[in-house]
């Protein structure tokens, strides 16, 4: 089980001071889309640069043009990169072809997908690497959580690795890891704490621990 940091409303400085502040306790680095429309792919170069020994997902949320997209990311250094579960077959299966041709690997992003667990396992067969239910902020805002729809997920998907986000906090981690995922995404869980470190700390402490009790 991993840790993934999400983020989301920071410029490339911030980003990297803050990712230096609990790089010790994190295993991914994810470049959150609001980063990327303001920043480019820039902010994924300058992310790898800073951080070689970290993995750098560039949260595109592919719809089009899979394989174009996927190529610019992973030249930047990107390691994974995100698809949409709603967009067409041949959208993933391009995307798939061409982290592959660089390496990188391919995370879809099942927010508003409405049939989940058909959905998943149509996914699951294309040979991508991770599925991730994923409850956006407008949702969170109004009281939902992605626990369920993980459990969901787990039931069907036999390929790919699966992972979780959507407003993760510590109070909720324990919760998470229960459902065992094998990538747990933290946004504001981290980034909005006024200790950091020492929350990023206790988190990576219960994902370790979920790590013992998996095996």
């Amino acid at each position: 089980m991993k840790l993934q940091l999400a983020l989301d409303l920071v410029k490339i400085p911030e980003a990297i001071k803050l990712v230096r502040e609990v790089e010790e306790f994190i295993d991914i680095v994810e470049i959150g889309t609001p980063v990327v429309i303001n920043e480019g792919l820039r902010a994924v170069k300058e992310m790898k640069d800073a951080f070689p020994n970290l993995t750098i997902l560039a949260d595109l949320k592919i719809m089009d043009a899979g394989a174009y997209e996927v190529m610019k990311a992973s030249e930047a250094g990107a390691d994974i990169v995100t698809v949409l579960g709603v967009t067409d077959d041949s959208t993933i299966k391009g995307a798939v072809e061409e982290a592959k041709k660089h390496g990188s690997k391919i995370l879809v992003d099942m927010i508003n997908v409405k049939d989940l667990a058909q959905r998943a396992q149509e996914v699951d067969a294309l040979g991508v690497d991770y599925i991730c239910v994923h409850t956006g902020y407008d949702l969170q805002a109004a009281g939902e959580s992605p626990f369920e729809q993980l459990r969901t997920i787990k039931q069907v998907v036999k390929n790919a690795k699966t992972a979780v986000a959507g407003g993760i906090k510590l109070a909720t981690l324990p919760e998470v890891v229960e459902s065992q995922p094998d990538l747990v995404i933290v946004g504001g869980g981290i980034t909005g704490q006024d200790d950091k470190k020492a929350v990023a700390y206790q988190m990576q402490k219960l994902v370790k621990q979920g790590l013992v009790n998996q095996g």
